[in-house]
């Protein structure tokens, strides 16, 4: 069993593989879609905004071009555009948190709405590899596994990396699964690696 690796070097890590060349070039994944969970302690939620960014920095440094997005950031970005923001904020004193889920979930459809957002981005904007935040902000109305299944067919150029507060883990049993806080057990996803074991 190994043991895990601490934050400074879980820092080192990402920052080694998302700089390799193998990384970049997306040796070893075979067909697969070069997406990468990066899970982390939930706990660790501020210290990883900062992480993140000083993780950006360096890699930016070294050559390598990151694409940053954060997922709360988009869905603000698309109540805003949707002209919508505002109504969503005056209703929700008065509404039910049910009602405000769904309402969300409608206006921030992965498929419809924040992939087509995520692709202008992408097309936009010069970039290595793809780094996506803010799952936990987002949570319930947007879910990770909706946006990597709906993601495959916008990003499969260059590698993504998924900000996960929460564990990664695949079993024989029950094959793959995004626990997100270490407290949800139901989101299934298979064709992610956990970059916390990619080799270079």
């Amino acid at each position: 069993m190994k043991r895990e690796l601490n934050r400074k070097e879980r820092a080192e890590h990402l920052y080694r593989v998302i700089t390799s060349e193998r990384f970049l070039t997306k040796q070893g994944l075979g067909n697969e879609v070069p997406f990468f969970i990066y899970p982390f302690p939930a706990e660790e939620g501020l210290t990883m905004v900062e992480d993140r960014e000083d993780l950006v920095t360096r890699i930016q440094h070294s050559g390598t071009r990151v694409l940053d997005l954060n997922l709360y950031d988009l869905a603000l970005d698309i109540l805003s555009e949707r002209g919508i923001l505002e109504q969503v904020l005056e209703i929700e004193a008065d509404s039910s948190k049910g009602e405000i889920k769904e309402l969300l979930q409608g206006v921030l459809d992965p498929q419809a709405h924040l992939i087509p957002h995520i692709g202008q981005a992408i097309q936009a904007t010069p970039h290595d590899v793809i780094f996506l935040s803010g799952v936990g902000e987002v949570y319930p109305y947007i879910r990770s596994h909706n946006v990597l299944n709906n993601l495959q067919s916008t990003a499969k150029e260059a590698p993504t990396v998924l900000f996960f507060p929460g564990s990664y883990t695949h079993a024989l049993a029950t094959g793959a699964s995004l626990d997100l806080f270490g407290q949800l057990h139901d989101d299934k996803y298979y064709r992610a690696f956990n970059i916390l074991n990619y080799e270079v």
